[in-house]
């Protein structure tokens, strides 16, 4: 049995220091930013280039991420994200954040793999902008 490879669905970075990321990749990677109101009052930013997302930076906070690094979170695309993160549970990974939905965007969870390596999976939502290329 062959299976599809999960696509890499969304590059995310988590800052202390948002203000001084959008200045550095602004100005090192020619983004602009648009900033979307999350339900917390806060601001997550859409990275563009060209006119196309590329990517989003959400500001890290105390107490939720105390002792959290700043640091790029990768999302796979997975088509079921309970049947995924129950196999990632069961192949040795751990689940650090259940699946939530984001509502636009999909459902997301946070695992590690058997080695501890953090990762992101995103089940899109069937009217997201870019659903048809899901996996």
């Amino acid at each position: 049995m062959m299976t599809t490879p999960a696509r890499i669905w969304w590059h995310e970075l988590n800052t202390w220091e948002p203000e001084s990321a959008l200045s550095f990749y602004a100005r090192a990677l020619g983004w602009q930013f648009e900033a979307q109101p999350l339900p917390d009052g806060a601001s997550y930013w859409i990275a563009r280039k060209d006119g196309r997302a590329v990517g989003g930076i959400f500001a890290l906070s105390d107490p939720d991420h105390a002792g959290v690094p700043s640091h790029w979170m990768t999302y796979m695309s997975v088509a079921d994200i309970d049947e995924a993160v129950a196999e990632a549970a069961a192949a040795g990974g751990e689940i650090t954040r259940p699946a939530v939905t984001v509502p636009g965007v999909g459902r997301l969870a946070m695992v590690t793999d058997s080695t501890g390596a953090l990762i992101g999976l995103m089940e899109p939502a069937d009217d997201h902008a870019t659903a048809m290329v899901r996996h």
